[in-house]
């Protein structure tokens, strides 16, 4: 093939079938499509490119600079896309968690904005959240902005509607698939795909999965971090399940290993979720089904991530005191105490308050006394031990209270007498009308 641009090579990407020997399925065949083998490596090319392509022309004549709220692969594919027409890009986020993104946004040249924000995503019911304020002042801004809002763009879906969507379905003989599942970060592929196989048949089953609500996957949304996303209709889906970290790296392993598809986490817990679901139909029915799942970016940018999780996969020992090796019961079991109870508890006992959000989110409001120790930055100094006395009552604080619950029962496991998570978090003391300051 022959292209006058790097542009051109977006979409296309193969439809492989999986080896029903890998995945286990008697009366299913399952394909993979392989978004990861898009020019910028992701999914998120399609959307990068169809919300700049009609109005790159006024932005270079203009000298605008293209500005997105993101911190991954659609940062990635407009960062490369505006240095091919001599723009300036810039990342706005709350805060960059994987850093071999981070390295590559500025090997492409982007200038990375970090934003103190409230929570780690957007928020755009807070109208008091810095993120939320830029993102308004981006939306309305009539010059020297291309700002191309993948959180609310139509243009986001209209690339899955019009591409994805229909290549699924010429490959499949013009046939859509009985199951359509898809990992929901935007919302913009798995709603375009699905909207595009229901125009052929409206009975496709279609699933979207998001992180649990204890993890973080990269460009996987937990379902309270959707609701807070523009394209996100849950009408759109049959279902949602969750998937875990753990099980995202399982079905990346299992796609890398036995089917030779360097997927990453996103990858694997598309197909993790795809072999879960799938099983009850196929333990119902004998009939044929054919179902498809998304692979929507590489492994190589996530090594980092996947080694704090599985050292062992990089011939290291495993680390002690891991929150990933809890049990359900064991997190279950933490002391939770809501805001009212919190605050009491903090006036009589001045409990060590230790906020577990990214520091931009820290600085822009926290509870009053309290310390601010980074999520990861805690893990690490829990490998080594309890980081304070045993007798010290802790108050754990994280965006909506999930990540904080299963460090507490960390902590109890460890020995320590009193460790308390914050119900509902950050977001849950703000919304209960609790003051907050800032640096």
């Amino acid at each position: 093939m022959r292209y006058d641009s790097i542009t051109e090579a977006i979409g296309d990407t193969p439809l492989v079938r999986i080896d029903p020997a890998v995945h286990g399925l008697r009366n299913i065949d399952l394909y993979a499509k392989l978004e990861m083998l898009n020019p910028f490596g992701s999914v998120k090319d399609r959307a990068a490119w169809h919300m700049t392509r009609d109005r790159l022309a006024v932005a270079t004549e203009r000298g605008d600079t293209i500005v997105e709220l993101s911190s991954g692969n659609t940062a990635k594919a407009l960062a490369a896309i505006a240095g091919m027409h001599g723009l300036p890009f810039r990342s706005v986020t709350n805060r960059m968690r994987i850093p071999e993104i981070k390295d590559l946004l500025l090997l492409l040249g982007a200038e990375i904005e970090e934003l103190p924000g409230q929570a780690e995503c957007l928020d755009p019911t807070n109208t008091d959240d810095p993120l939320t304020r830029i993102h308004r002042m981006l939306s309305t801004a009539e010059t020297g902005y291309l700002h191309t809002d993948q959180y609310y763009s139509a243009l986001n879906t209209e690339a899955h509607l019009t591409g994805t969507g229909p290549e699924i379905l010429r490959d499949l003989d013009g046939r859509a698939p009985d199951h359509f599942i898809a990992c929901v970060g935007t919302a913009g592929s798995s709603t375009g795909v699905a909207t595009a196989l229901r125009e052929r048949d409206p009975g496709v089953d279609v699933l979207g999965l998001v992180a649990h609500k204890s993890d973080f996957i990269p460009g996987i949304r937990t379902i309270d971090e959707l609701h807070e996303v523009g394209l996100f209709d849950p009408a759109g889906y049959d279902g949602i399940e969750a998937v875990t970290a753990d099980e995202a790296i399982d079905g990346m392993l299992t796609l890398i290993r036995r089917c030779g598809l360097l997927a990453g986490p996103t990858g694997g817990g598309a197909y993790y979720g795809a072999v879960r679901h799938l099983r009850r139909f196929d333990a119902e029915s004998t009939e044929r089904r054919t179902a498809v799942f998304i692979v929507c970016d590489r492994v190589e940018s996530y090594l980092s991530y996947i080694r704090r999780r599985r050292p062992e996969l990089f011939n290291q020992p495993p680390r002690a005191n891991s929150a990933a090796d809890l049990a359900t019961a064991e997190v279950a079991a933490a002391t939770v105490v809501d805001v009212e109870r919190a605050r009491k508890w903090i006036a009589a006992e001045r409990p060590l308050v230790v906020d577990l959000r990214g520091p931009f989110a820290y600085a822009a409001l926290h509870i009053e006394g309290s310390i601010n120790i980074v999520d990861q930055l805690f893990e690490e100094l829990l490998h080594g031990g309890l980081p304070f006395g045993r007798q010290q009552p802790v108050l754990l604080a994280c965006p909506v209270g999930e990540q904080s619950q299963r460090y507490a029962a960390l902590l109890t496991r460890m020995g320590h007498r009193d460790a308390r998570s914050l119900a509902g978090g950050i977001i849950g003391w703000r919304d209960a009308g609790a003051p907050l300051v800032s640096d």
